[in-house]
């Protein structure tokens, strides 16, 4: 044998050998992933209220200004600014010594205007039968005539002016309209008020009960509901005889509610949008004008709605989506188009989901589109929290997950 021969000999035992080790020590691959555990709700339609909301803002439902009516010194002020003062109250009060004075020059000069009439009364008497005996000339007659017109006439014109006094006279007393809150004065006593001027202006009385609920209505929004109606996916009450309810800043709802008492006929030019007035009752005053808070319409209804947490829905380019279980429970990407929140933890599904359709809720981190899920038992998992009016569905879970890339769902955006 050549030497070369020998030299393979030996060698080709070994890389066997070799070879065999290292497919002894190559891993075993591992075991397969086991499918994740999701919650999900059984999608079952339902009635649940339709409540628009509006920024709002209160306005007293009458606001009077206390203007002076005629000229003259304050003399007091009666009210305590910013309480509530009653109607006939008084609030202030000018000098009335002048308006006395005048008054009882109109006063004298009545008197004299009645013993001027007595007078021609008496000479017409006198007068008539010897004219109609043709004792005395027509032309006495005619005179006589005239200056007992003239005496009515100026009788007149003074209890005119009598009764000009007294209404001077009862102006410088200054009462309150209407109950309500009064606001500063805007003069101080002693000052000379000018009836003619800007001093005119004391101060105003805002009635706070009931008190007005101001909000506007866009275009658009009209439009969408009346969509909505013609589609009877909402449901308007009877007569359009909606509730209003107050939504307080600090979020909690206002103990009364009201009807709405007056809606503008037309849309303002500037904002695309018409006023709509409700009426509130107030009678603990927690109401003031100038609040801005929210306005809710109560009363219509979506029947046969499909509604879903916000935490099931995601959000990718293409629009809106949901993870739903399907056969063999295997998860699957279903585009949806999503209508109005209900509460503050649900949403509407306008398209894309189907009765008896179970939509994950929980766990969402977890699911690969195309493979399968195991659902979680309903006792083991967290119930998921129903807005007001039992709108939403109680789901297995509400937690947030991962984001569903909706770009490879098929197109679908919120309308």
């Amino acid at each position: 044998m050549s030497p070369r021969r020998s030299r393979l000999a030996h060698v080709v035992p070994f890389l066997a050998a070799a070879a065999l080790a290292a497919a002894c020590s190559k891993e075993a691959p591992p075991p397969p992933r086991p499918a994740p555990e999701v919650a999900v709700v059984t999608i079952e339609p339902r009635t649940i209220p339709y409540t628009p909301t509006f920024v709002a803002q209160t306005e007293s439902s009458r606001q009077v200004n206390i203007v002076a009516r005629v000229s003259g010194f304050l003399d007091s002020i009666a009210y305590s600014e910013g309480d509530l003062v009653k109607q006939g109250q008084l609030m202030f009060k000018l000098d009335t010594k002048p308006f006395l004075a005048q008054l009882n020059a109109a006063k004298g000069e009545l008197q004299a205007q009645q013993a001027r009439l007595d007078t021609a009364q008496v000479t017409y008497q006198r007068v008539k039968p010897l004219a109609d005996q043709d004792a005395l000339p027509q032309m006495d007659l005619d005179r006589a005539k005239g200056e007992l017109d003239a005496a009515r006439a100026a009788v007149f014109s003074a209890q005119a002016k009598v009764e000009e006094a007294t209404l001077n006279l009862g102006y410088a007393t200054i009462t309150s309209p209407v109950t309500g809150v009064a606001s500063r004065s805007l003069q101080r006593q002693g000052a000379y008020v000018n009836a003619l001027a800007d001093s005119a202006n004391l101060t105003y009385v805002a009635a706070l009960d009931p008190i007005w609920v101001n909000f506007s209505i866009s275009q658009n929004q009209m439009a969408h509901f009346q969509e909505l109606a013609a589609k009877k996916l909402v449901v308007a009450p009877k007569d359009d005889n909606f509730d209003v309810e107050i939504i307080l800043p600090n979020g909690t709802p206002y103990a009364k509610r009201g009807q709405i008492g007056f809606a503008d006929p037309s849309f303002s030019p500037d904002t695309g949008a018409f006023l709509v007035r409700a009426v509130i009752p107030n009678p603990r005053h927690e109401l003031r004008p100038g609040m801005f808070v929210t306005a809710r319409l109560l009363g219509a209804v979506r029947p046969k709605a499909i509604v879903v947490p916000q935490l099931a829905v995601q959000q990718g380019s293409n629009g809106h989506a949901v993870f739903v279980v399907g056969a063999s429970d295997v998860a699957e990407v279903r585009p949806v188009i999503v209508g109005d929140y209900v509460g503050d933890k649900d949403i509407v599904i306008q398209t894309g989901l189907n009765p008896g359709d179970r939509v994950i809720v929980d766990g969402m981190m977890r699911v690969v589109p195309g493979q399968p899920v195991r659902i979680a038992a309903p006792s083991t998992a967290p119930a998921a929290a129903a807005p007001a009016g039992g709108a939403a569905p109680t789901a297995g879970g509400a937690t947030a997950g991962k984001a569903v890339d909706a770009s490879k769902a098929p197109d679908a955006k919120k309308k």
